[in-house]
């Protein structure tokens, strides 16, 4: 089992976010790990999953093997470390920034990583982006900003550069229909109907 086997049709995001665990776990500085990323795809693609995937991964003392305490309090937003804004509004204000800031200033309590998830970034209003801006520019030691937006350009130009940039696709029919039989042991006749 893994943190990625919800994950469909995404096995070259999966090859990129494990390089980049190992990468963080070695400790040595190399161009896999970096401290924010911008998740994008379409809907359905599962930009948010996939991040908090990742998250879950990097607060893993295994990597991401999806059963510890760990993965399953990162996954349900529980974990002390792992941090997921989702947005209740049509935008995400200042104040709410400010105070995940305050938040996100502090050391890991028990792992390596503080990590914010934040699923719909391109709802950030133009005051909103500029402080996180300041917060990706001058990252906390241990603190990992993984941002979900439908494009990259519904993000700031300014944010954008600062990041590393994952691209998610649509699934493909087939590789859907693949995970219901396997994963939820639906016929393959029906899950080629759905």
């Amino acid at each position: 089992m893994s943190v990625y086997d919800e994950l469909i049709g995404q096995s070259h995001i999966i090859k990129t976010l494990t390089a980049a665990v190992d990468a963080a776990d070695s400790g040595e500085e190399s161009q896999e790990m970096t401290h924010a990323w911008i998740f994008t795809g379409p809907p359905g693609s599962g930009r948010s999953s996939a991040a908090i995937a990742f998250a879950q991964a990097l607060v893993c003392k295994s990597k991401g093997c999806g059963t510890c305490n760990e993965c399953i309090t990162a996954k349900s937003s529980t974990h002390p470390d792992v941090e997921v804004l989702r947005s209740e509004g049509l935008s995400i204000k200042i104040d709410e920034i400010r105070e995940l800031l305050t938040r996100t200033a502090w050391a890991p309590s028990m792992g390596g990583w503080r990590v914010v998830v934040m699923e719909d970034a391109d709802r950030l209003t133009e005051s909103a982006a500029n402080a996180l801006l300041k917060a990706i520019e001058e990252p906390g030691l241990r603190t990992v900003w993984l941002l979900c937006a439908p494009t990259l350009h519904d993000i700031l130009p300014t944010i954008r550069s600062r990041c590393r940039h994952i691209q998610l696709h649509t699934p493909s029919n087939n590789d859907v229909a693949k995970f219901l039989v396997d994963k939820h042991q639906i016929a393959p006749k029906m899950a080629d109907f759905a």
